[in-house]
């Protein structure tokens, strides 16, 4: 089997947030969804759990934090081709997303953008050809 990774956020609308996922580019599994979460798959192996602040706090007994003040992850995601990372910007802020609250990144060979989610999670949208990365001696 495969690794697999599941992101569990915190969500004040779930169904804002499970709109912005899907304009990611996720699926939702409706066999681990319910009222109080929405499991989102972004690939085979990537899933992105949102959970109701009550549902998120069966887990933990740590205070929920507000991304939208204080960062507590950078989570990159990446896409086909440079065009599609201004594409999915595009969709995400459509979906209530907020675009560019971090500075784009352009290197050539690599191009990113990041993205707000409505719960002030950043993801950064990234492009890389690696055959134009550069060789180190």
């Amino acid at each position: 089997m495969s690794k697999m990774i599941f992101v569990n956020l915190p969500v004040r609308d779930l169904a804002a947030a499970t709109a912005f996922y899907v304009a990611l580019g996720g699926e939702v599994n409706p066999q681990f969804s319910d009222e109080r979460s929405t499991s989102v798959m972004l690939s085979d192996v990537i899933g992105v759990m949102l959970l109701t602040h009550e549902r998120y706090s069966e887990f933990t007994k740590r205070p929920i934090g507000d991304a939208r003040r204080e960062s507590q992850a950078l989570i990159a995601l990446s896409v086909e081709t440079r065009d599609a990372v201004d594409a999915t910007l595009a969709k995400t802020t459509a979906a209530g997303g907020r675009a560019d609250p971090n500075p784009a990144q352009d290197h050539g060979f690599m191009f990113s953008r990041s993205v707000e989610d409505p719960d002030g999670n950043v993801w950064e949208v990234m492009w890389m050809d690696m055959s134009a990365f550069p060789q180190t001696a």
